[in-house]
């Protein structure tokens, strides 16, 4: 027990880490996502053009390539290397935020695409702006069909921010791996698994609840 007891202690200063890039990611992502989504629907021939390129690039490619290129292969572009040096937790941050934003991106789309064309046809008999409909009519409905994938997007997210000790970032799996190293007891990863699932179990509530207060 009080080997477990040390262990865990020791991965509580990882924690910081993983909730960290939980909460950046998700708090910026999101916006980032639905800025991504309305572009793509614009009527605008580029910017449907961009942001589709740019979605199946993010989704296309490996996160843990992503997050290498960030950390290891910006400082090594030509030129413009020099000033593009990111410490080891901005990296992961940006390279998050960016893919997930994709994600998030397609998801909206979806969300928007599932609004009847009637409610668009509703809000300009009665005066709204492009705005107003949006705000006031289709990204609640939107919301509602979401929710879901959200979840599971959100649930993900906890898993993935273990790939940042592949940069040595301090986060849950570091701890893990550098006691089993240390050891040779495969214990710190029973307790790193329990740290993950107490986190997924209470994003799993909390969206139940969501979905439950969303249901009308």
């Amino acid at each position: 027990m009080n080997y477990i007891f040390s262990l865990t202690m020791s991965m509580m200063e990882g924690v910081q880490y993983t909730v960290g890039l939980f909460l950046i990611t998700v708090l910026f992502s999101i916006p980032l996502g639905l800025a991504l989504t309305l572009l793509r629907n614009s009527k605008n021939g580029v910017f449907r053009g961009v942001t589709g390129f740019y979605v199946w690039l993010m989704r296309g490619t490996p996160l843990l390539l992503q997050l290498f290129f960030f950390y290891f292969g910006l400082p090594n572009l030509p030129f413009v290397g020099q000033y593009l040096v990111l410490g080891r937790f901005e990296a992961a941050c940006i390279t998050f935020i960016l893919n997930y934003a994709a994600y998030f991106c397609e998801i909206f789309r979806g969300g928007i695409l599932s609004v009847d064309a009637g409610q668009y046809e509703a809000a300009q008999v009665l005066g709204f702006s492009k705005w107003q409909t949006n705000f006031k009519i289709v990204f609640p409905q939107m919301l509602k069909v979401c929710l879901p994938s959200i979840s599971n997007e959100c649930i993900t997210l906890v898993k993935d921010t273990a790939l940042i000790t592949a940069i040595s970032v301090t986060e849950i799996l570091y701890f893990a791996k550098a006691a089993v190293n240390r050891d040779t007891n495969a214990t710190a990863y029973i307790v790193a698994a329990v740290f993950y699932l107490i986190m997924t179990y209470g994003l799993t509530r909390l969206f139940r609840w969501l979905e439950r207060k969303f249901h009308y």
